[in-house]
């Protein structure tokens, strides 16, 4: 049985855009970009590899494993790709006041292809969280774009992870 997919987004979840003085952020140029990471991100990622298949899901698409996977450690990841995605036959629909926030539902719906996973990003609509909470296969892990990823969020992704099945049992 394959491992449940962890789609990662970058800015906002690990360059945090004001994270706390202590959280032993470094600062990098990257692309006429200054990021902030952690090698601490990267430890967590690595714990978490241990029970996800990490995937990057993040505008910086290619540019991710070029620059920012060897600053924390991380081997090449697959991408999913969202530049120049073409909207598909069954493709949900997005309402239009999501267009943004939602535009990487699709491309990362097309990518798992039917397997469990766990999405991280800083922008996820509100509604695809709450649509989510009952089912097994997936599980959506909206970040504060201010502080990025906490330990909290990792603990909460090693508890729970996705698993096959759609709906979770109550009670």
């Amino acid at each position: 049985m394959p491992k449940p997919l962890l789609f990662l987004d970058i800015d906002g979840v690990l360059n945090p855009v004001c994270p706390h003085p202590d959280a032993d952020f470094d600062s990098h140029s990257l692309l006429g970009y200054t990021v902030l990471l952690s090698g601490r991100h990267g430890d967590w990622l690595r714990e978490l590899a241990d029970g996800y298949e990490l995937v990057w899901a993040t505008t910086w698409e290619e540019q991710a494993n070029a620059h920012v996977a060897p600053l924390l450690g991380l081997p090449q990841l697959p991408v999913v790709r969202f530049t120049g995605y073409v909207p598909q036959p069954g493709d949900p629909r997005v309402p239009l006041m999501e267009l943004f926030s939602a535009r990487k539902w699709a491309p990362i719906l097309r990518y798992a292809a039917g397997r469990p996973f766990a999405w991280v990003d800083d922008c996820i609509p509100p509604r695809l969280v709450r649509n989510s909470l009952l089912r097994r296969d997936r599980l959506l892990v909206p970040v504060d774009p201010g502080q990025g990823l906490l330990r909290w969020h990792v603990d909460r992704l090693l508890r729970r992870p996705p698993a096959a099945g759609r709906l979770c049992r109550v009670g």
